[in-house]
C-alpha cells in the first residue's frame, strides 16, 4: 500500500517535530503548517491523502479549519489535540472531523490510526471499482462514482457518513449494531465509542431528510444499532 502524503496542523513546535519525525521515519510524505490559515492554503494547493489538525492554533480554532477544508474537500481529517472533553470531541466530529487522538499520544498509536485510515481510503477506492448501483426510494448511490443522490440531488457527504450510508445500504432491512458499524468504519479499537457513530448518524440522517412526509430512511433501534428500511 502506497503511503499516504500527510497535512500536520500543529503550532507547537516539539509536537510538531515529534510527528512529522515519526511520519518521515515511517516513510510518509508529510507538509507542515504552524497556523489555521497556512493549514487550509496547503491543503488547497498539494490536495494530501490525511490531515492531521490541533485544534488550539493561534489564529484559527482548529474546528474552523476542518469546517473550511470540509467544505470543499473529502479527505479523512484527523484530530490531534489537548481537548479531552466530550463537548470538544463532539463539536470536531460534527465538524468532519474524523477520528480523534488526546494528547499526550503514543507515537505507534498515531501510526496504527494513519494505518486504518489508509485501509478505509483503500475499501472505499475498490469499492469503486466494483461499479455496482443502489437504489431505494429515491436514495441512489453509486459506488463506482463514490456519489449519492436523493431525488436527483447530489447529497454532500463525509467519508464516515458515506461509508456508514454504504454499510447501511448494502445491508438494507437488517438490524447493524454499534458493535459493527464502529469496527467496520473506525476499526477494532473504536468498538465502544457509541457517542462518535452518534453525532456522525445524526448528520447523515439530517441530509437523508428530505422534509414533512418523507422516508425516513434509518431507523434506530435503541441499545442495539440502525438500520436502513426499504422504502418503495
Amino acid at each position: 500500500m502506497p503511503k499516504a502524503v500527510i497535512l500536520v496542523v500543529e503550532d507547537d513546535a516539539p509536537v510538531r517535530n515529534l510527528i512529522t519525525t515519526a511520519l518521515k521515519t515511517n516513510d510518509y510524505k508529510y507538509i507542515a503548517a504552524p497556523t489555521g490559515e497556512s493549514a487550509v492554503m496547503a491543503a488547497a494547493t498539494h490536495n494530501p491523502d490525511i490531515a492531521l489538525v490541533d485544534l488550539g492554533l493561534p489564529d484559527i480554532d482548529g474546528v474552523e479549519v476542518i469546517r473550511r477544508i470540509r467544505s470543499w474537500s473529502g479527505m479523512p481529517i484527523i484530530v490531534i489535540s489537548a481537548r479531552s472533553e466530550a463537548d470538544d470531541k463532539v463539536e470536531a466530529l460534527d465538524a468532519g472531523a474524523d477520528d480523534y487522538l488526546t494528547k499526550p499520544f503514543l507515537v505507534e498509536e498515531l501510526l496504527a490510526r494513519l494505518r486504518a485510515t489508509q485501509r478505509r481510503l483503500a475499501y472505499l477506492q475498490t469499492d469503486s471499482a466494483a461499479g455496482a448501483m443502489f437504489q431505494n426510494g429515491a436514495l441512489k448511490i453509486d459506488f463506482a462514482a463514490g456519489c449519492a443522490w436523493l431525488g436527483g440531488e447530489e447529497l454532500h457527504l463525509t467519508p464516515i457518513e458515506y461509508k456508514l450510508l454504504c454499510l447501511l445500504a448494502r445491508n438494507v432491512g437488517r438490524v447493524l449494531t454499534h458493535t459493527y458499524l464502529t469496527q467496520n468504519v473506525w476499526g477494532a479499537g473504536w468498538e465502544s465509542n457509541v457517542q462518535s457513530l452518534r453525532v456522525f448518524m445524526a448528520t447523515l440522517r439530517k441530509k437523508l431528510d428530505a422534509g414533512p412526509g418523507a422516508p425516513q430512511y434509518i431507523q434506530t433501534h435503541v441499545g442495539i444499532g440502525y438500520r436502513m428500511v426499504k422504502v418503495e
